[in-house]
């Protein structure tokens, strides 16, 4: 029994002493940029992405909003359950190095034919024509975890556990994002709304002088024609415009979870104010907030277990069992102790040989999609450094793009109010008058939308940055 007993373990050293593992690919950071492109300081802590929701928004008609959404928004939810569902992957996969044990109770009645030699044989010796048995049992199973990879699994459950937990925050910086960008746009509409209105009423005196002129004999109808054409023009802006609106309303809506409904303001395009102010830090800052970096680093280290589990899949196992329990013919003594107890110990080695190549298969494809995470990590890091390089560069443009803009509805505003005066005194043409007015609607209405779209982009700055979770 003893020389059994060391032959099977100098077996089971010679196949361990042959076999080893492959070593995980560490995440791939070694080059990335100091610094973003044009930003010449450098400071570790200076990021808007490290700022909290309610200290980047200061608008409580905003935050109110979002606070709405991050409770009610049906994608934030589903997060949510994903990560319920990934927690109780990673409850199982902690049991791994616990034994399998499992009760099995069965009763069996056999006849055998009475001209085969079972049957004679049970009616010869044991006077009967029947078999009966009668068992209940504990089995116990338990695997060595050799190569690791009941660790292996452990680590790759507890990696998608925290990778469910990154994706949620992704979807909640989107979220934040995308009421803001929505609340910014809603307060654009009103503001073009107010600017047709105001255009539609100062159309309106102008086609009153005109009618007067007319009436005078001093103009001919095309001129009212002329000025009637330019009011519809911008009184067709505002039943679209009220369209956008409702639109966006219901929009928001959506995003916060609810039916849809109007969304109260409390503010105006106006009163929004734009921070001069709002730091990008360094790229190495960045990555180690925004979630959807986090969570592709993650995959890699989803692969390298996958890797790992293959790898072990193709070295032997070693499992032991045990069983034990109560057995007999006769159900009247299947309940005797200590005649009916009975225990079975027992270990083997598997290893696999011949299998067609799968685990080989499965192995070597591990190791490509742990290549392809390797690509895919790098791809998300350079795209999400490009991202803040372009909200910076879209910052510092349209700041100088607004200024020009608002220089431009100045001087805009001046020639109506001048072209206004020298039509009435008969210096300038109403053609003069109707091409003023026009050019200062369109003025107004691209202001609007200039801002908004500052606005826009010091949010898509903060969300690259990875704001919108904290």
């Amino acid at each position: 029994m003893k020389t059994i007993i060391n032959s099977f373990f100098a077996v089971v050293l010679l196949i361990l002493s042959s076999c080893g593992l492959t070593k995980d690919i560490a995440t791939p950071l070694k080059d990335v940029p100091v610094n973003f492109r044009g930003v010449e300081t450098i400071n570790d802590n200076a990021s808007i992405g490290a700022i909290p929701v309610k200290a980047f928004f200061n608008n409580p008609a905003i935050l109110n909003l979002i606070d709405s959404a991050l409770l009610r928004n049906f994608d934030i939810q589903i997060a949510l359950k994903n990560i319920d569902a990934a927690e109780l992957m990673l409850k199982r996969a902690k049991l791994g190095n616990i034994p399998q044990l499992n009760l099995q109770v069965t009763a069996n009645s056999n006849r055998p034919s009475d001209n085969s030699l079972n049957g004679l044989s049970t009616s010869q010796f044991l006077g009967t024509k029947h078999l009966e048995d009668f068992n209940a049992n504990l089995s116990l199973s338990w695997e060595a975890d050799i190569w690791g990879k009941i660790a292996k699994q452990k680590d790759a459950a507890y990696a998608g556990y925290l990778q469910s937990e990154e994706v949620k925050k992704a979807v909640q910086t989107r979220v934040v994002s995308q009421v803001a960008s929505g609340f910014y746009r809603l307060l654009m509409l009103d503001a073009q709304l107010k600017v047709a209105n105001s255009n539609v009423e100062l159309n309106n005196n102008t086609l009153k002088m005109i009618k007067m002129q007319f009436d005078a004999g001093q103009l001919t109808s095309l001129a009212i024609q002329q000025a009637e054409a330019q009011q519809l023009k911008a009184t067709q802006l505002i039943p679209q415009i009220k369209q956008e609106i409702s639109i966006q309303e219901n929009a928001l809506s959506f995003l916060s979870g609810k039916f849809p409904s109007a969304i109260e303001r409390a503010t105006t395009l106006q009163q929004i104010t734009i921070s001069d102010q709002l730091a990008v830090g360094v790229p190495s800052t960045m990555l180690s907030i925004r979630p959807d970096v986090k969570s592709s680093e993650l995959d890699l280290r989803i692969a390298n277990a996958k890797v790992g589990i293959a790898n072990a899949q193709l070295y032997p196992s070693l499992i032991i069992t045990a069983s034990g329990g109560l057995n007999s013919f006769k159900a009247s003594n299947w309940f005797n102790i200590p005649a009916s107890l009975f225990g079975v110990v027992g270990g083997g080695i598997t290893q696999p040989i011949f299998n067609r190549k799968e685990l080989k298969t499965q192995f070597e494809l591990a190791k490509v999609e742990r290549e392809q995470s390797v690509l895919l990590f790098r791809q998300k890091v350079v795209a999400a450094v490009a991202e803040v390089s372009d909200e910076q560069s879209k910052i510092v443009n349209l700041k100088t793009e607004y200024a020009i803009a608002q220089n431009r509805v100045a001087t805009l505003q001046l020639a109506v109010k001048n072209s206004d005066l020298l039509f009435k005194s008969g210096m300038a043409n109403y053609l003069e008058v109707i091409t003023a007015q026009g050019n200062l609607l369109q003025g107004e209405l691209d202001l609007t939308s200039l801002k908004t779209a500052q606005l826009n982009a010091g949010v898509a700055l903060y969300r690259a940055l990875g704001g919108g979770w904290q």
